[in-house]
């Protein structure tokens, strides 16, 4: 067998499973070997499950071997965020917290991936419970950027993002609640795509901002993208908020051409925000578009310099109100020095959580106290829905809209984590996507002068990940390039 299965698609995997070129534990043993080669340099796993891996990948092969079907992820080796609950290992949200939680059940999305015969290989690395843009807040470790090890994955979902460019599996699911997954896609050079909220369950997913969270998977092709969501899309019983609307094929929505798409581009996404090597990178892929048929067209998006202040005032409202159970009663971790209930709470809180939470829960907790709450969430809410109006009349104009997904490539460690506001500007052209739950999905467009991946972020009406898909898919398909490899390979 071949040494080279880590850097197949998901896809290409199952294809070569499914037709016997390849068993499901030859498989896993290739991808086992790549972890122990490069993740000591990584750092993109907290929790490795090799016996759960083999186990796994032995059970395909058995069904296999019986003649049965298998499924469409079939020996396809998955990292799983450290916010996802399953029964195996622990699920920490990297944490002091959880450190020691285990879950007793799983959550939807593992449930789906596990019936269609995925293997999982463990749990990858992220800011502590979803909190950051560069996977440095984890209290468990520091993930690199395989295209330099010097440079921040981005985050929440860091781990996810460089697992997955590093070869170390094939597709990860993350989470994204203002960019969680497309901006560390965008900064590894990997594929993410948020789906729409409500389009994925969220059963199992420890909540951050429940009405801004969404899972979706990070993978090195679009066709991967759209395999993991006909996987783990759909209507669940267990999730009020789950959409009851059936599931179409994604993969079969990846034909045909752009001629005569409405690409928009907002004309607030291109200002001096911008960085110079992402805005070429962004043009150049607009020209790509343009020279096949589609028709440019520019759009407005007027309250979107208002976003960044309503996103941390909507979000640290949600995440102090959901960190609540987090008190050492029931589970999570209890300062072995405290004394009486107060001290209980105060001791174990300010031990457990890390700076960028203890920060987001007092924020949060002020905005929604007694005095603030109509000058702040109630008037950030009706922003809000001012920004889902700018996004439904720029759709009248177009069918899909396009522009950068971060401000500049991967920056350096230590580059912006004494500044959170300029952190929180790394996600300034995700975040509206998620108050206004829209679909968006980056790809990779191109590598700066330094070698740092770039990517274009699309954006679509609810529910339209079959157009999202198709236009992400021509591109990857014509941009006349290949992204080629990460530095770590």
């Amino acid at each position: 067998m071949t040494m080279d299965w880590y850097w197949k698609s998901a896809s290409e995997i199952s294809a070569a499973v499914r037709s016997g070129v390849v068993s499901a534990s030859d498989i896993t043993e290739a991808q086992l070997r790549r972890i122990d080669e490069v993740d000591g340099r990584i750092d993109a796993y907290t929790q490795r499950w090799d016996d759960t891996a083999r186990a796994m990948a032995a059970k395909v092969d058995k069904k296999a071997s019986r003649g049965e079907a298998l499924g469409p992820l079939a020996g396809v080796p998955v990292g799983l965020k450290e916010l996802l609950c399953t029964r195996v290992g622990k699920t920490t949200c990297a944490s002091k917290m959880l450190e020691h939680f285990r879950s007793p059940y799983d959550a939807t999305v593992v449930k789906r991936l596990e019936a269609a015969d995925a293997v999982f290989l463990g749990k990858v690395n992220m800011d502590e419970f979803a909190m950051g843009s560069s996977t440095e807040n984890s209290a468990i470790k520091v993930t690199r950027n395989p295209w330099n090890l010097k440079c921040v994955p981005g985050g929440s979902s860091g781990g996810s993002a460089a697992a997955v460019s590093a070869g170390e599996c094939a597709i990860s699911l993350g989470s994204d609640t203002g960019g969680s997954i497309r901006q560390p896609a965008c900064l590894c050079g990997c594929v993410g795509i948020k789906p729409t909220y409500g389009r994925v369950s969220r059963y199992g997913l420890v909540a951050f901002a429940s009405s801004l969270d969404q899972i979706g998977p990070l993978t090195r092709t679009v066709e991967d993208a759209a395999l993991t969501l006909n996987v783990i899309c759909g209507r669940d019983e267990m999730d009020a908020t789950s959409a009851d609307l059936p599931v179409p094929d994604f993969t079969g929505a990846l034909t045909g051409d752009v001629r005569g798409l409405r690409i928009g581009l907002p004309k607030e996404y291109f200002t001096e925000a911008l960085s110079e090597p992402m805005r070429e990178r962004i043009e150049q892929a607009v020209d790509a578009y343009r020279a096949n048929g589609a028709e440019i067209v520019e759009v407005s998006l007027p309250c979107s310099e208002y976003a960044i202040a309503v996103y941390y005032i909507i979000c640290t409202a949600e995440a102090s109100a959901n960190l609540a159970r987090f008190d050492g009663v029931r589970y999570g971790f209890r300062h072995p020095e405290a004394k009486t209930m107060q001290d209980m709470y105060v001791m174990s809180k300010s031990a457990a959580f890390g700076p960028e939470v203890r920060r987001r829960i007092m924020l949060g907790t002020y905005v929604l106290s007694s005095g603030y709450y109509d000058a702040y969430y109630l008037k950030a809410q009706k922003v809000r829905a001012l920004i889902k109006k700018d996004f439904d009349a720029a759709f009248e104009k177009c069918d899909v809209i396009a522009g950068p997904t971060s401000p500049t490539a991967s920056f350096e460690f230590g580059a912006k984590s004494d500044n959170p506001l300029e952190m929180y500007l790394s996600d300034i052209y995700t975040i509206s996507v998620n108050l206004a739950t829209l679909p968006g999905i980056s790809i990779p467009c191109g590598l700066t002068d330094a070698g740092l991946p770039v990517g274009m972020q699309l954006m679509a009406r609810p529910f339209e990940e079959e157009l999202l898909l198709k236009t992400a898919h021509f591109y990857e398909q014509n941009r006349g390039f290949d992204m080629g490899r990460p530095p770590i390979a």
